[in-house]
This record gives structure tokens, C-alpha cells and sequence, in this order.
């Protein structure tokens, strides 16, 4: 197992003080182990009796191997050396940090943007195969993207069913119509684990295998994990860090994951999904905050924020207060914050597997598409932005008074959510705003790009605290993008999506700020441009 290493001041070394020895009297870490579905509550108790299967996943999976390379040689040895992944969330996060910290290609197809589909699709068709990841099979996004990627394999002379391969839950909807189908290879995942805890199952490791990775390296390190993790003692880092990230006291509900040297490319994000979903419910829950070392909330020392680091096995780090730094590879990483997690669950009081309001931004994007509503007139058009919002916008007449005004309803507890609805590989500078906005507003601020965020991040937005704030950011494409045998395109989804989730945020009374780039590049440069100025004239004002 690669070397793991854990360090806490202040709040979070007294909430260690506080709460580690209950968790090891009460023998958590082993009954998470034995699956003791009973650690969570009486309510949560039906759900975690069959979403515990992630405790022996990397054992579990082990079978996968021989197939999963098996058929990463033959598609190599039929010149297809591309693969490209449709999936959400757990299923799309998980795979793109595998790759990306192996320093593997594999393409992540997460967004319904004509743009950015249409981008993948013309990359390399001929070498291309892709994996479709959906655990309930019925993802509208996956099956958005598998039916375009079908169509082009067709009608490229290539064939397409050799092409498609599908990773879901046996007995699924997509489980069944792919065997009938014939596609390439189906993955069953285990049932018993769910979507953000699928890292170490077929979810984690189809995609992340067929491109690539070593796979059965991954497996034994997280194995090893494991065992470490299955300790009733002190020193148990599991223990530690779920202590930490659920148990301050009060309770710091803005955990700041900065990556400072890991080596580990984006797990903060892929940890972002795993926090938020598994802890966002009943008006509580921990808002993570992807960051870097130097980011406005990791120096501001707020009250309600804790940092962690994601440091590596050999840094010689100096914690400011309030701060955690941990080390560790990958495999081992995954498994302790999925531990850490479900710990942390339990000192929260609400139960780390279900996510009950993630449906709701679904089927208002439904309702959107089947009654494919006039879109809600402009409050105003500035440049390339078009501005829509609530009476808290008051008098203001340009995007960057619009901007101000809705840091203007930020409360003391308040964070800002950024959430934009288009291509976020094309125009991934956008995500340089986040800083700026945290250090205009003085609050913490998350950077999610739609609809992905929807699958992570959206149930913390219904369901934790209602202290969000939402700046919805929505641009149109150059050419709309059909979807196969569906009354809708790309652009109509996406724009469904945005509408249905800004929709049921209002429900939940939040502010929500919607700027639609009516030109792409004129507008992000635009809204760029207005948040650096806030930006300097909060500094400017502080100094």
C-alpha cells in the first residue's frame, strides 16, 4: 500500500479529541466492515443494507481483470485505441481521475453541449470505441450520447454494436436491451454499491482498464487499504478524517479540498461528488469547496470553513490553523474517503446512501422538454449577456450590477454556487472566476460545470442548508446537435437542464442569477472581465 499520512489542527484536531474515541469503543470501523447496516439509523437502515458492497469492492472486482484486458487487446489488435466514456457523476469521475493520475488518454463525454458532443465525435471516429456507464440504465444524458455515437459509427461504414460497450447493474433496463442488442461486452457492476461509491467496481475500472490503466495494481493497493482501514484503533486515518469532516463542533460546514502535491490528478472533484451527495440531505451536510493551496477561503480562516490538503507522502507541510493534510496513492485515497464518508454520515445523523433530491432538477428538465415552454424573457441584454433574475436584482441595468447584486444576498453562512451549462473543455479558463468571486464575496465559492454537477453537487444545493446562492451561467452553441429518434437536440436538453434545476432552486426560495451568452467567446471574455473587476475593487476596498 503506498504511504499513508494524516495531520489536523485546531477545530479538527478537537474534533478528534472529541470523537475518536466513541468511534473506536463503538467498534465502527469493523461493523462498517462486517456491513453493519444498522450504524446509520433506523430511516437509513432499508438503504444501507444494500449500498454497503463498496467495503469489499476491491476484492470483489477482482474477476473483472482478465476480462476488462482481455478485451482492451483485442479492440487494440482491431486498431481501436480511443476509447471514450459516456457517463455522470460517480460513473464519469471516478475513471477520469484513474486515467489522469495513470497519465492515460480517455475521453470523459459528461455533458449534453452540442459543442462539446460534437467534438468527441469527430475526433478519431475510426480508432473510437466507447463505454456507456449508467447504474440505473435509464440516464438521459448516456443515452443521449450512445445514441449519437451510434449513428456516427453507422454511418462511417463502421460497426457499431462492435463498438459499444456497457457497464450497468445487472437486470437493468440497459442491461437487458444490450444483450439484445449485441453490443460489444456488457460490465455488470455490483448492485450493492452505489453510484459515488462505484470507484472500485466495474464503474472505476471498464473505462479506466480499456484505456490503459493498470488495473490490478490499482485493485491490490486498494485491498491493502482495506485491511488498514478495518481497525478499531486511534490511529486509524479512516476514522480520523471522518471525524474531522463531520464532527467539528460547530460544525464547519465548508470543507475546503485543496490539491497541494499529491500527484493526483482532480480528486478533489471526483471527492466533491462523494461529500456532497452522501452528506447534503435534511438541511444539513458538508459543502465541499474544490480549490487550490492558495485559493481567497483557504487564507480567510472563515469559522465556518476547514481545510484539507491533499498533500504528498513526503511534503513537509506547516498547517495553518484549522487545517488537515493527508497523503496517500489513489486506490488507497478512494478508499479512505469513502470510509471517512460514510463515518462522517453517522456523526451528522443522516444516511451516506440515498440522495433524495437529485430526481427533482430531473424531472423538471422533463416537464421543460415535453412542454417546450417560450424562454423566460431577458430583465435585460448587456453586450453578449443576456441577464435574468429576481427582485433582488433592484435597479441594475449591466451584467456586472447584476453580478454584485446577487453577492449582495449572501448571508454570513452563505456560499456561492457558479454552475455553466456549456463546453467545459474548450472554454475551461471560465473556471478562473471562482477565485475572483471568492475574493469579491468574501465567501466560499464552487465552480460546477452542467449537467454534470447535477449527478454530485445537486442534491447538497436541495437538500443541505438552504444558504446557497446561485450564479447559472448558459451559452449558445454555434449548431445544434439532433439526438437520434428523439423529439429533442443537445441544445434543447441542456437548456432544459439549466432551466429545470434553476427552476427547483427558485422553488427552494435561493437567489439565482441566469447570464446566457448569446456569443460564446465575446461573452465568457465579458463575464470575465466584470468579475475581476469586482474582484480588484474588493481588494482595493479592503486595503
Amino acid at each position: 500500500m503506498s504511504t499513508l499520512s494524516f495531520d489536523a489542527t485546531g477545530a479538527a484536531q478537537q474534533a478528534l479529541e472529541q470523537h475518536l474515541p466513541a468511534l473506536v469503543e463503538d467498534r465502527i470501523a469493523t461493523r462498517i466492515f462486517a456491513k453493519d447496516h444498522t450504524l446509520w439509523g433506523t430511516d437509513a437502515e432499508s438503504e444501507s443494507a444494500i449500498r454497503l458492497g463498496w467495503v469489499e469492492a476491491a476484492t470483489v472486482s477482482q474477476p473483472l481483470v482478465k476480462d476488462i484486458l482481455e478485451l482492451r487487446d483485442a479492440l487494440r489488435a482491431e486498431g481501436v485505441t480511443r476509447i471514450v466514456l459516456c457517463g455522470m457523476g460517480g460513473s464519469s469521475l471516478a475513471p477520469e481521475v484513474i486515467a489522469g493520475t495513470a497519465g492515460v488518454e480517455l475521453t470523459v463525454l459528461d455533458s449534453t453541449d452540442p459543442d462539446q458532443v460534437r467534438t468527441a465525435l469527430e475526433d478519431r471516429l475510426a480508432e473510437t470505441a466507447i463505454v456507456v456507464s449508467s447504474k440505473s440504465g435509464s440516464t438521459l444524458e448516456t443515452d443521449s450520447q450512445r445514441r449519437i455515437f451510434e449513428q456516427a459509427f453507422t454511418e462511417a461504414g463502421l460497426d457499431a454494436k462492435s463498438r459499444i460497450i456497457i457497464v450497468t447493474d445487472p437486470g437493468s433496463p440497459l442491461d437487458k436491451s444490450s444483450r439484445e442488442t449485441g453490443y460489444r461486452a456488457v460490465f455488470n457492476a455490483d448492485p450493492n454499491v452505489g453510484g459515488r461509491y462505484s470507484a472500485l467496481t466495474a464503474f472505476g475500472l471498464v473505462p479506466s482498464g480499456l484505456a490503459g490503466v493498470d488495473i490490478q495494481a490499482f485493485l491490490d493497493e486498494a485491498e491493502e487499504a482495506a485491511e488498514v482501514l478495518n481497525d478499531d484503533a486511534p490511529e486509524n486515518i479512516g476514522l480520523a478524517l471522518g471525524a474531522a469532516l463531520g464532527g467539528t463542533s460547530p460544525l464547519r460546514n465548508k470543507i475546503v479540498i485543496a490539491e497541494d502535491g499529491s500527484g493526483i490528478v482532480g480528486f478533489a472533484d471526483w471527492a466533491e461528488q462523494l461529500i456532497a451527495e452522501s452528506t447534503g440531505k435534511l438541511g444539513t451536510g458538508i459543502l465541499p469547496v474544490v480549490a487550490g493551496p492558495n485559493a481567497p477561503e483557504v487564507t480567510a480562516g472563515a469559522a465556518d470553513v476547514l481545510v484539507v490538503r491533499l498533500v504528498a507522502a513526503d511534503a513537509d507541510v506547516e498547517l495553518a490553523d484549522n487545517q488537515v493534510a493527508i497523503a496517500g496513492g489513489l486506490a488507497t485515497q478512494m478508499m479512505v474517503w469513502e470510509f471517512a464518508t460514510a463515518v462522517a454520515g453517522r456523526l451528522l445523523g443522516i444516511n451516506p446512501f440515498d440522495q433524495p433530491d437529485v430526481e427533482a432538477a430531473k424531472v423538471a428538465a422533463r416537464g421543460l422538454l415535453d412542454a417546450q415552454p417560450e424562454p423566460t424573457p431577458a430583465a435585460f441584454v448587456d453586450g453578449a449577456i443576456e441577464v435574468r433574475g429576481g427582485d433582488w436584482l433592484g435597479g441594475a441595468t449591466t451584467a456586472a450590477e447584476a453580478v454584485k447584486a446577487l453577492l449582495g444576498t449572501l448571508a454570513a453562512d452563505s456560499y456561492l454556487s457558479v454552475q455553466a451549462y456549456f463546453d467545459r473543455l474548450a472554454f475551461a479558463g471560465l473556471e478562473g472566476i471562482r477565485d475572483e468571486l471568492a475574493a469579491a464575496s468574501g465567501r466560499p465559492v464552487t465552480f460546477g460545470w452542467g449537467p454534470r454537477f447535477l449527478h454530485s453537487t445537486g442534491q447538497f444545493h436541495k437538500g443541505g442548508p438552504a444558504i446557497g446562492v446561485f450564479l447559472q451561467i448558459t451559452a449558445a452553441a454555434a449548431e445544434d446537435l439532433a439526438i437520434p429518434d428523439r423529439p429533442f437536440s443537445f441544445g434543447e436538453l441542456i437548456a432544459a437542464q439549466a432551466a429545470g434545476d434553476a427552476q427547483v432552486l427558485g422553488q427552494h426560495g435561493r437567489p439565482v442569477l441566469r447570464l446566457h451568452l448569446t456569443d460564446r467567446a465575446a461573452g465568457v471574455a465579458q463575464l470575465q472581465d466584470l468579475v475581476a473587476a469586482l474582484s480588484t475593487r474588493a481588494s482595493a476596498t479592503e486595503s
